[in-house]
């Protein structure tokens, strides 16, 4: 028995190390950024020729195995050992999950946003956070690091402002382009379209790609549309979600609610709801966002969807369920909604007026 005691309390200390280190696994990942590591591998490459391609000194390739052994480990890239006896090196090769950090439509710029020092540093005053007595809608996590809030920093600092647009259009790029791919149905019959709080366009281009008869536009603030590209069929209208919504046939909602409390994402759908027809001639609005608890049940997935929930308390924003998502819905007058969990993490929410 004394034994067995022994062996739970080291299996505990185990996962107690594995959390406590999860932090040096995202810095692991974010060098590979950095250094675009999966970009040098391509095919295959040894240490050696990492090294090379990165034009790192030869004194840094002690290191450099240590760091290749510790993303191997983590299933980002694939390591293959020679046979014992040969002289030959280990070849480094992409996963399926490094294979996302290459080619056009890459995920570089939305993992380089999540793990940005600007939006890290905040977590690791979390604790003192929870001491504040001002509630969180008056003092979030950014704003106790940084003395302003994320849209208020985006709002004057080009560098932060492309950090984050940029990483939207990458994540647009790939999930919508798996909608509108798999899930069509969404976007089918429909007139006109508008991606509100769509940024670049990322997601309306995809959209009017996919289905050429729906007119496309994107709302969002001026300074974000000053600096939308041109020649992609989609129109950009300067202005505040928070004011008014132009009218269309359905309004896209691609991570947009998990951004704002209860109040505020009613006063959001609210002037959604205003700007699209009745449900019995098509109006409704388009949901992409998480719904706590659909999807897959296994572990990875719960555990992102928390993490997910958590790390959005750096906008002061939240995570729902279907019961929280249920309560603004019915608060901002929309009368039903379909959930369908088909984007791994995600879910596609329809709410019908």
């Amino acid at each position: 028995m004394a034994l067995a005691h022994r062996d739970g309390q080291l299996d505990a200390q185990l996962e107690l190390y594995r959390n406590a280190f999860a932090v040096i696994k995202s810095m692991a990942l974010k060098s590979t950024l950095d250094l675009r590591i999966a970009d040098a591998i391509d095919a295959a490459a040894t240490l050696a020729q990492l090294a090379a391609d990165l034009m790192l000194h030869l004194s840094k390739i002690p290191c450099l195995r240590r760091l290749m052994r510790t993303l191997a480990v983590s299933g980002v890239f694939t390591v293959q050992h020679p046979a014992v006896g040969a002289a030959d090196e280990p070849v480094y090769m992409l996963t399926p999950l490094s294979r996302l950090l290459v080619g056009s439509s890459n995920l570089v710029p939305i993992m380089s946003m999540l793990l940005h020092p600007t939006i890290v540093t905040p977590f690791l005053g979390i604790g003192k956070w929870f001491q504040n007595e001002l509630p969180p809608d008056q003092y979030c996590i950014f704003k106790q690091t940084h003395g302003e809030s994320v849209w208020e920093l985006a709002g004057h600092d080009t560098a932060f402002d492309a950090l984050i647009n940029d990483g939207m259009v990458s994540d647009s790029n790939f999930i919508v382009d798996i909608a509108v791919k798999e899930h069509g149905e969404v976007f089918q019959g429909l007139s006109s379209l508008v991606d509100v709080g769509g940024g670049l366009g990322a997601a309306a281009q995809a959209i009017s790609k996919a289905f050429p008869e729906v007119k496309c536009s994107v709302l969002d603030l001026g300074h974000i549309v000053a600096k939308a590209p041109s020649g992609t069929h989609v129109e950009y209208v300067a202005g505040d979600m928070f004011e008014s919504v132009p009218p269309a046939n359905a309004i896209l909602l691609k991570w947009v609610p998990h951004d704002w409390g209860d109040e505020k994402c009613i006063k959001i759908l609210k002037n959604c709801r205003k700007a699209i027809p009745s449900r019995d001639i098509g109006g409704k609005v388009i949901i992409i966002d998480i719904v706590f608890g659909e999807g897959p049940s296994d572990q990875k997935h719960r555990e992102l969807q928390a993490l997910f929930d958590l790390y959005i308390m750096f906008v002061n924003g939240i995570q729902r369920d279907e019961q929280e998502w249920k309560k603004v819905f019915f608060a901002a007058g929309f009368s039903g909604y379909n959930i369908m969990p088909v984007l791994g993490f995600r879910s596609i929410i329809e709410v019908y007026p």
